[in-house]
């Protein structure tokens, strides 16, 4: 049998040369993804404390790295579609929707943003824990419908994810995320419930000391 040696170092020497180029990629798409979660992070912070411009400067640091990182993947199919890219984009995406939610300046979809459809989920599902916290910050101001009005959201973002049902391998978290969604909606409909109540009954009794 002729074994051709050279040309078996040919096809290793371009196998090397690739996964060498991919594990390139893979260390630059890590650092990329820690300053999107990072800059993300930071974006919705700001949104709570009521710093709108604060918010919109670092979620336009952390979309200009999204781009640089899906850009830098697009040669490299099983590191675009990975849990590392997924989480960091997922990041951005609830950053972004909650900026958007704040301000009044519409729901925008995966296309418009440029991010993949299943990372785009992820972070609406994960909107639903963020619109929560605000939503009870406005209870504690006084402000029932407007925390009201957040959690029609939060329902609507819930229900309209119930209706995804695909497997884990397609849609990775996806299905948990709406049923953590569930809890969060029905937690904070009882909160909102108990505390308009009893905000009603407080006032109550104020006009009756007042009459009396």
């Amino acid at each position: 049998m002729d074994f051709d040696r050279s040309t078996l170092s040919r096809i290793i020497s371009g196998i090397d040369s690739y996964l060498a180029e991919r594990d390139r990629a893979r260390e630059e798409a890590i650092r990329i993804s820690r300053e999107i979660i990072r800059f993300s992070g930071w974006s919705v912070t700001s949104i709570h404390r009521g710093d709108i411009d604060s918010a919109r400067r670092n979620l336009g640091e952390a979309e200009s790295r999204v781009a640089t990182l899906l850009e830098l993947l697009k040669p490299y199919p099983e590191l675009y579609y990975s849990g590392m890219v997924y989480n960091a984009v997922s990041e951005y995406v609830e950053a972004r929707l909650f900026l958007d939610l704040v301000t009044g300046s519409g729901l925008k979809g995966p296309e418009d943003l440029g991010v993949p459809p299943v990372p785009y989920l992820q972070g609406l599902g994960d909107l639903v824990g963020e619109l929560r916290r605000l939503s009870l910050e406005l209870v504690r101001r006084g402000r029932y419908g407007d925390a009201w009005k957040l959690l029609e959201a939060m329902e609507a973002i819930y229900l309209e994810m119930r209706g995804l049902d695909y497997p884990e391998a397609l849609a990775p978290g996806v299905r948990h995320k709406a049923d953590v969604a569930r809890r969060l909606v029905d937690d904070t409909k009882a909160f909102l419930v108990d505390m308009e109540s009893r905000s009603g009954l407080a006032s109550l009794l104020k006009d009756c000391r007042g009459s009396g």
